[in-house]
């Protein structure tokens, strides 16, 4: 079941060669990553372009392109579904699915590493868990690494040496205050360095921010304009062994509401035990997705926010499927 497209997860591409058949992703340019002063259902910065090498097709349309993942109810991935089985609808207007692919291919991902005090007693098996997440690569994979603690730092810019990484993070030892999401924001603008068209992060914390100089909607408003999938892995106490400050309170749904709308998941552990397998899942579920692209019947480049629905038609004698994907994107504004 290898045919068809394969971008990032929600991508325009306008007046552009396009891949039909013997796909192999290259080079792509940046998306620009930038605070934005504006309303958040006006994307303000220059629109993504997409160039790639092989057979090409000349689509005179825009082609908007979905990340899918689908799961069961024990949260297993499903695979082997057919375009047939998937509906799109944008701003609830259904859309005709014209490209359609499953195939496996490089991505670059940025770890954003939680090195504050209270990782003291986690660390090692984060450690552990970054460390499997890292043997998932592919040859083409690339990697970035952000440690945070009272402040936010790329340890390693993006590299293919996974030795290198190794180093980084076993080098350093967790101490001060949290700024999850100045490490999640950074994370954001190194992704514009980006040579692959798949792009996610994998945020690995115990929750919970006291020190950043960003807050949760720009983090939200950020995500919204970046084609890059958002993944945590939230380590925490059990419920009646927190200390229950605010911040820790607040941790899960914090981490829940920055990846949910970038068709990325959030995981919570309390069994720090669990970290490495749940890590390797994740790399899985990162080889494993559905891409979906339809041309907008909405013709309209007026750079606004648009809605994303995915809908299944499951096939007989299956149970009730999970489906998540990106939650919109914005038009083009030229």
């Amino acid at each position: 079941m290898k045919r068809g497209l394969v971008a990032p997860p929600v991508f325009f591409v306008s007046l552009i060669p396009l891949l039909l058949f013997g796909i192999l992703m290259s080079r792509f340019p940046a998306v620009a990553v930038a605070q934005s002063l504006f309303t958040d259902d006006v994307k303000h910065d220059t629109p993504g372009r997409v160039f790639t090498l092989g057979q090409a097709v000349h689509i005179d349309v825009d082609l908007a392109l979905v990340n899918v993942t689908v799961t069961d109810p024990y949260n297993r991935l499903v695979t082997g579904l057919e375009l047939d089985n998937f509906r799109v609808f944008e701003n609830n207007v259904e859309q005709e699915i014209e490209y359609f692919s499953s195939e496996d291919v490089p991505i670059s991902i940025g770890v954003i590493f939680d090195l504050s005090g209270s990782m003291a007693n986690k660390v090692g098996k984060a450690q552990e868990a970054a460390l499997q997440f890292f043997m998932t690569a592919n040859p083409q994979d690339e990697f970035f690494l952000v440690s945070f603690n009272d402040r936010a730092e790329v340890l390693s810019t993006f590299t293919s040496n996974l030795e290198e990484l190794q180093s980084r993070i076993f080098s350093a030892s967790p101490k001060g205050r949290t700024a999850l999401l100045d490490a999640i924001y950074l994370g954001l603008s190194e992704m514009r360095t980006a040579r692959n068209a798949k792009r996610a992060l994998l945020i690995l914390s115990d929750g919970g921010d006291n020190k950043s100089r960003y807050n949760e909607r720009d983090i939200k408003r950020l995500g919204r304009e970046a084609d890059t999938q958002l993944y945590s892995i939230g380590i925490f106490d059990p419920f009646e062994l927190r200390t229950r400050t605010a911040e820790e309170l607040k941790g899960p749904s914090l981490l829940a509401e920055v990846t949910e709308q970038t068709a990325g998941r959030a995981f919570t552990v309390e069994n720090a035990n669990e970290l490495p397998d749940i890590a390797a899942k994740i790399g899985s579920e990162l080889r494993n997705q559905y891409i979906l692209g339809y041309r907008p019947s909405n013709k309209s480049h007026d750079a606004r926010w648009r809605k994303i629905k995915v809908k299944m038609r499951a096939p007989k004698g299956l149970p009730p499927l999970s489906v998540y994907a990106k939650t919109g994107y914005y038009a083009p504004s030229l």
